[in-house]
């Protein structure tokens, strides 16, 4: 199994994981109406958005990186210091970089565009192509790091991260690096990406009363997702490699399921998301019923959430209703591309405190989802193994099985 040794979060409820579990205990919201800045016209749009900036270091004066390789970086020196990882430089000649990303550099694709059709010169920077590119993070997570081992970037939509993290764990186990940092980020919060998304009517609407209580995953009154941004990071090590530096091993990869619906571009499927979770299950060599928690993917829409209670059914048999679940995309929003590297974090971070977090403004379930959705209140009991689901557009499923380290 590959060792978790480094976390580190750049997120709308916080941009370091104290901070970050810390507010999702206490069901403190990161969503709220889309700044006038942000969306450029009058609207009624909600998103989980971070208005400063995490201060990185890119490289030469002047260079100025997309928005979403800005959360990268950060995310990724948080995990490297927690991890204490020091490398020499023959041991970064084998260390990887595996990413996940659903737009890659949106922002900098649409000021882009902006650009050339509303200013009379239309002349672009020099760089857009390279700062908008998919693999544009990983690619400066490498350089920062001087990681020159195998590298990886997937854009596989909402699983995309959790891919990248079930990938390097293979990996490693498979003997081709002992360090790999993983994880994914995302920043999409444009004017032409809300746009798009609410024209294919899956946005939520602004709750009446409290804004920030618009995503409402499980609840019979859910109305859709919101949007979120950021990054989250995990370095992930060989259990030989972490135990001879006498590095803090917070939880082992145990398990890691990848499955595709092969059905429709954007309903899911409830039979694609139960081959991934009994994937996982099988490669950690657990039984279903050993699972205590699972960080589900609930992105509060009408078909989705319906969907999943079906498969975590189907999977869970008997257990399903004993078993702890939530979403936090409540919270947090749903960082698409950047969503299954965060809630594998917050999922190290349930198993490593004995903490579950809840799902927030459940205040009324949908008889179709009568699962224990851990409604509005966080719950404390013993860990040993929890599960992370990520289903993203195109039938796109990966699952992560997560055990307590030893």
């Amino acid at each position: 199994m590959a060792a978790i040794t480094g976390l580190g979060v750049i997120s709308p409820c916080g941009q370091d994981t104290s901070t970050l579990l810390a507010n999702l205990t206490a069901a403190r919201s990161g969503v709220r109406l889309v700044p006038d800045e942000v969306f450029g016209r009058p609207h009624r749009l909600v998103a989980a958005h971070i208005d400063t900036l995490p201060a990185v270091h890119v490289g030469p004066p002047g260079v100025i990186v997309d928005r979403s390789t800005t959360f990268a970086l950060a995310a990724v020196h948080q995990a490297m210091t927690d991890a204490a990882l020091v490398l020499d430089d023959a041991a970064r000649l084998g260390a990887g970089v595996y990413w996940g990303t659903g737009l890659g550099g949106a922002c900098s694709i649409e000021d882009a565009y902006r650009l050339l059709f509303t200013s009379a010169r239309g002349r672009l920077r020099p760089t857009t192509v390279v700062h908008g590119m998919s693999n544009s993070s990983a690619a400066y997570i490498s350089m920062a790091l001087g990681f020159r081992g195998p590298q990886l970037n997937i854009s596989t939509a909402c699983a995309s991260s959790a891919m990248s993290i079930g990938e390097a764990a293979r990996a490693i186990q498979h003997g081709q690096a002992d360090v790999i940092v993983a994880g994914g980020s995302e920043a999409l919060l444009t004017f032409g990406n809300l746009t798009a998304w609410e024209a294919m009517r899956a946005i939520a609407d602004v709750d009446p009363d409290d804004p920030s209580r618009s995503c409402k995953p499980f609840a019979a009154d859910r109305s859709g997702l919101v949007l979120g941004e950021g990054a989250a990071a995990v370095v992930l090590e060989s259990e030989a490699h972490a135990r001879a530096r006498g590095a803090t091993i917070h939880a082992f990869v145990a398990g890691y399921g990848n499955a595709g619906d092969a059905s429709s571009i954007s309903r899911p499927d409830a039979s694609g998301q139960v081959r991934a979770m009994r994937l996982a299950l099988a490669e950690a060599g657990r039984q279903p019923a050993e699972v205590q928690y699972v960080n589900a993917h609930g992105t509060a829409t009408q078909t989705g959430d319906i969907v999943e209670t079906t498969a975590l059914k189907e999977v869970f048999g008997d257990h399903a209703r004993a078993v702890w679940i939530s979403s936090t995309k409540a919270l947090h929003g749903h960082l698409l591309g950047a969503a299954g590297a965060l809630e594998a974090v917050i999922s190290v971070l349930a198993l490593t405190h004995g903490v579950v977090p809840p799902t927030a403004h459940l205040d009324r379930l949908d008889p179709a989802c009568d699962l224990d959705y851990v409604p509005n209140v966080a719950r404390q009991r013993p860990l040993d193994l929890v599960m992370s689901s990520s289903f993203g557009f195109g039938g796109m499923n990966a699952v992560l099985v997560f055990e307590r380290s030893r």
